[in-house]
Order: structure tokens, then C-alpha cells, then sequence
């Protein structure tokens, strides 16, 4: 993947004489001009904080029905009505499916051109807990299909609109939308700050979860992430495979997926055979020391899974793999498409990567950006098609933002801003993106202006969706 290069004043080499050479890769010694931090208070000048309010839609903005269109090809085309549905559930859900079109959007928006690795669809509900390899729970972002390296702003522009569209859905007034979006923006912003005054090893590992409650005064959030927690940590392999699999009759020890359509589907042989083949190559991706581990599992199954809102109709398989006592592992073997970012970067001063494995790109950024990773990442190829793999059911869980109660959202943006901050700081240089933001609210309040101004566009675009299926443009299947 290539280098982040992020916004830097010019730098001189070592003086000559010194003993000591200069090591590519590392940071400069004795290096003149401004610190990041005054180089990032200088972008101000260029792009001022409170311009972040601002939204100018680009001309040639597709219409809302067309860019659900568009961003359904070459989806498995059964599925599209399905995906429909479930973003017709309302403005928040829109959202969710919509990221490029929102990328589309923030074209024309402000950016500093300070680079981060992105998650490129950082809306409120792709937070949420998951398993360490000891079975710890971890929270953190935890979806990466459009991960790219892209202006900072994006991600946090497109979490505090969907907070502002959370708290509508629940019956929040609007100034407790326009709150939860600042309070958001806000927690980024101390989060970047007190990042950048640790020593770069302690801001790389900083605010361990245990103190994510306290770091952003987030203690409405306790009981309900208590429950998330007790749920995640009965949401693994074996559970799912208990529901989702039977014996395979005249076969001792084997099992097999059962039908449930239309979310889990058994595939033919052929199609089984090429996934199961796929992983050859999959395990020369994970690290080296993981591999004596899945070597002591054998493929007994695979089966077509529906995934998400966003990804639905993307390729998605389920293995089940089986160890010497018959205990299951579950992965989950998904497509990777290009990123719906990558048409946008180059008009908003950002270089698209080269081209190459689109899963592998899902798993570097993610591995960028998290501070546990899944220990069984990688990718494969499977008829042509890229695919990242992970574990699926993980101890997996989520705050469903749009079922929080009014006075939670706010503690909810705060939570979630804070970590974004966190993921963010692995790749950027903390010091400049808080030299920027600096220590008063005008970056926090010019941001939640643009999320309401943005969640009403949201509004706007469902509306036009929910008028494309009454008058039959778009079939919608709902209640799945």
C-alpha cells in the first residue's frame, strides 16, 4: 500500500559531519521550520476552520435513485431488491448504502490535505465490539470495505451526519441532534490533542478501551454497552454453527450448512470448490506464525451468506471448518469492490492508489487503523474476484445508534468521535491535524452545521428512494 504522505513544512538533511546518516523511513534529526503542531495551525489561513460549515453540491450530482442504480452493478442482482429495502428503512439507513454518494459530495467541501488512513464509510453504526485473539472484547471501528488513504475530514464529516440522522430517528429535537453532532466533532478534536502531547509510543496505544467511558463522559452508555458486551461474548463460531449447520448423514464427524433463505443459501459444488481452493492462497496472506493453527482445521462446508446494508449483494461465503474434536471456525470469505472513494480523490487533491488486490487493500487499511486486528486476516481470489477473509462471528457486537435513547446519542458521538480519533492518529501525524483544530469549539460547530445541513440532504435523497419504489422504478424487498 503506499505511503501516507501527509502535509509536512520542508524538511533539511543531516548536517554534514554528523556520524549518524539520515535512515529512510524514520524522522529527521536537527530538521528546520515550523513544528507540526504551528504547521497545522498555519493551514488555518488557507482553509479556515469555520468554512467547514459549508456544503456546495457539485454540479452533475446524480439524482439519489440513480446513484442506488449505479452502485447496485454487477451485485448479485437477486439481491438488489433486498438491499432496497433495508435502505428505505429510513434516512439513517440510506446513509449506510450511500457512501459514495456522500464522497461524491465532499468534493466540494474544504479539506486541509493533511492525508489519513480512511474508513471511508465512518458512520456511527460500523463501531462496535469484537474479540481479541484471548477473547477479550475490543471496540473499535470494525468495517473497512472502503478503506483508503483520503482527507481526514471526510471520515468525520460522514460521522456526524449520521448522528444527527440517529438522533432524528429516535425522537431527538433538533438542537440534541446538532449537539450529539458537535459533541462528535468535539471529542475528536481533545482526543487528537491529548495524542499529540503523549510520546509517540504511548499515543500509538493511548486510551485503552477500558477508559473510553470516562476519557468521553460517556456514562449513559454504560448499561447499554453492558448488554452489547454480554450478547458479544456469546456471538461466536460455534454458536452460529450450532443454529446454522447439521450432521451429514453416512459421514461421521462431518457437517453441513442448512438452507435458510434467503440470508444463508448452500452453493453448488462447483462454486463450493472454488472457495475452499481460494484458501490455499488465503493462508500464504496471514501471518506465518497463525498458520499451525488453521492446519489443524479441514473445510467441511461453504455456503452464500447475505451481509449488511451497504454490502448486500456483494459475494459473501461462510466455511465452516472443523478441528480434531469437531469444535467449528468460522470464516467469512467476502468480496472486495474498489472503493467508492477512490473516483473522488484525485478533485479533492489526493492521488488514487495503483491499482491492485482490492482485499488486500481492505486488510492493510483495516490493520492501519484498529489498534487489535482479527489474527486470522487475509485475502484470496476466487474466480477472478478479490475477496478479504476474517473470522466471522468473532464475538461480534454493536450499539444500534437509531434504537439509543435521545439523551444516549450524544455520549454515543462522543464515544465514537474519540476512537476515530484514535484510528486516525496511527496514520496521521496527530500533532498537525490538532494544531489545526486548535482549542476552541469553531472547528466542532462548523462541522455540526454541515452534518444538519447534510442529514437534510440525506432526508431529501430517502424521499426520492421511497418515491422510485411506489411508482415501481426500484423493487424493494423489506422485512428480511
Amino acid at each position: 500500500m503506499d505511503e501516507i504522505q501527509a502535509v509536512m513544512p520542508e524538511q533539511r538533511g543531516a548536517t554534514d559531519g554528523e556520524r549518524i546518516p539520515y535512515v529512510p523511513g524514520f524522522a529527521q534529526r536537527g530538521t528546520a521550520g515550523p513544528s507540526p503542531k504551528e504547521h497545522g495551525k498555519s493551514l488555518r489561513t488557507a482553509v479556515p476552520r469555520a468554512s467547514h460549515a459549508d456544503l456546495t453540491l457539485p454540479a452533475g450530482r446524480p439524482d439519489a435513485v440513480r446513484a442506488v442504480e449505479e452502485s447496485s452493478r454487477d451485485r448479485v442482482p437477486e439481491l438488489t431488491p433486498l438491499r432496497v429495502g433495508r435502505m428505505a428503512a429510513g434516512p439513517f439507513a440510506f446513509l449506510r448504502g450511500t457512501a459514495g454518494l456522500m464522497a461524491h459530495d465532499l468534493v466540494g467541501t474544504p479539506v486541509t490535505g493533511i492525508a489519513a488512513q480512511l474508513c471511508g464509510d465512518a458512520h456511527a453504526a460500523n463501531f462496535g465490539l469484537y474479540g481479541d485473539a484471548r477473547g477479550r472484547l475490543v471496540m473499535d471501528l470494525n468495517d473497512f470495505d472502503e478503506t483508503v488513504v483520503g482527507p481526514w475530514e471526510w471520515d468525520l464529516k460522514r460521522l456526524a451526519t449520521s448522528l444527527v440522522l440517529a438522533g432524528r430517528e429516535v425522537g431527538a429535537d433538533e438542537d440534541t441532534c446538532r449537539a450529539a453532532a458537535h459533541d462528535t466533532v468535539g471529542a475528536y478534536r481533545r482526543t487528537m490533542r491529548l495524542l499529540a502531547r503523549l510520546p509517540a509510543l504511548d499515543a500509538w496505544n493511548a486510551i485503552p478501551d477500558e477508559e473510553l467511558v470516562s476519557h468521553t463522559d460517556a456514562r449513559d452508555l454504560l448499561g447499554t454497552l453492558e448488554r452489547v458486551s454480554a450478547k458479544a461474548r456469546n456471538n461466536t463460531s460455534a454458536r452460529f454453527a450450532a443454529r446454522s449447520t447439521e450432521p451429514v448423514p453416512d459421514t461421521p464427524g462431518g457437517r453441513r450448512f442448512v438452507d435458510a433463505p434467503p440470508v444463508l443459501r448452500r452453493v453448488p459444488d462447483a462454486e463450493a470448490a472454488a472457495v475452499t481452493t481460494a484458501l490455499g492462497a488465503y493462508l500464504e496472506t496471514v501471518s506465518e506464525d497463525r498458520r499451525p493453527l488453521l492446519a489443524r482445521y479441514a473445510v467441511h462446508d461453504v455456503a452464500f451468506r447475505v451481509v449488511g446494508t451497504g454490502s448486500v449483494g456483494t459475494r459473501s461465503y461462510v466455511v465452516l471448518l472443523l478441528d480434531h474434536r469437531g469444535e467449528p471456525l468460522v470464516l467469512q470469505v467476502k468480496e472486495a469492490r474498489p472503493s467508492v472513494l477512490l473516483p473522488h480523490l484525485p478533485a479533492a487533491g489526493f492521488a488514487a492508489p495503483e491499482p491492485g488486490h482490492e482485499g488486500r487493500r481492505v486488510v492493510l487499511g483495516q490493520k492501519r487503523m484498529q489498534v487489535v486486528s482479527d489474527i486470522l486476516l487475509g485475502w484470496a481470489t476466487v474466480d477472478g474476484r478479490p475477496f478479504q477473509v476474517r473470522q466471522f462471528r468473532n464475538r461480534k457486537g454493536s450499539v444500534d445508534p437509531a434504537a439509543l435513547t435521545a439523551d444516549q446519542v450524544d455520549d454515543y458521538g462522543r464515544m465514537t468521535g474519540a476512537l476515530l480519533a484514535r484510528a486516525h492518529a496511527h496514520s496521521a501525524d496527530p500533532r498537525l491535524i490538532a494544531g489545526y483544530c486548535g482549542k476552541n469549539e469553531e472547528f466542532d460547530a462548523a462541522v455540526a452545521s454541515f452534518a444538519v445541513t447534510y442529514a437534510d440532504r440525506t432526508t431529501e435523497d430517502h424521499a426520492d428512494l421511497l418515491t422510485a419504489i411506489r411508482t415501481g422504478r426500484l423493487a424493494a424487498e423489506r422485512g428480511v
